[in-house]
């Protein structure tokens, strides 16, 4: 069952990465629920014992999924509300597997800073495109995604194995996505014109933090 969900994970992917790039709204509508709830089957029918961290994790950012689906300012905010409670679930799903006393400290506060530094340069270039009511919303949003990716560093620093590097990769990704869809959404003159590269990176890298999760 579990190589049933993933062949329509990849299929349902696939087909709503064809009609991101063709920008046809009603096809990417149409298959977007669906990544996430074969993802999250995928997991169910891969572990043993399912860690409900992780399950809250992708149905929150299904969640989230299903509200940015919505137009509007409003249901674009309470899908980030959704996809941050999404990355605190993913933060207490490394944690049992984090030894901060293998972690140097200055490589912490380093990781800290970095993303700190990151976001705010990529809001100081959105700034003049966002709606004020929503730009420091969206600021703490994406800190937050930053800390997600810092306990996934964390976790492979931990314990450098395939599992913990495939979780980092995966939220590194994440990361991505969501500053490329800031961009796409609010930018408009942005060279990315389409969801094309937002949904690859942001399913691919769902994916590849759930293997890592299922192997580690």
């Amino acid at each position: 069952m579990k190589y049933a969900m993933l062949v329509i994970f990849v299929i349902t992917t696939g087909i709503h990465l064809y009609a991101s790039l063709k920008q046809n709204k009603p096809l990417r509508d149409k298959t977007k629920p669906f990544i996430l709830l074969s993802l999250l089957g995928f997991y169910v029918y891969s572990v043993d014992k399912i860690v409900p961290t992780v399950v809250l994790a992708l149905i929150f950012s299904w969640i989230g999924d299903m509200f940015l689906i919505l137009k509007g300012v409003k249901w674009f905010a309470v899908g980030g509300v959704a996809f941050m409670i999404s990355h605190f679930f993913f933060i207490l799903s490394y944690i049992p597997n984090i030894v901060f006393a293998n972690i140097n400290v200055g490589i912490i506060v380093a990781l800290g800073i970095f993303f700190f530094i990151v976001v705010s340069i990529i809001f100081k270039n959105l700034k003049p495109h966002l709606p004020k009511a929503i730009f420091y919303p969206m600021y703490l949003y994406l800190l937050i995604n930053g800390a997600m990716n810092c306990f996934a560093i964390f976790r492979f620093l931990s314990n450098i194995e395939l599992a913990s590097i495939i979780t980092a990769i995966g939220a590194i990704l994440f990361f991505i996505s969501d500053c490329s869809l800031f961009f796409v959404r609010f930018k408009k003159d942005c060279l990315l014109k389409t969801h094309f590269l937002v949904m690859l990176t942001y399913s691919i890298g769902e994916l590849l933090i759930v293997i890592g999760l299922i192997l580690g």
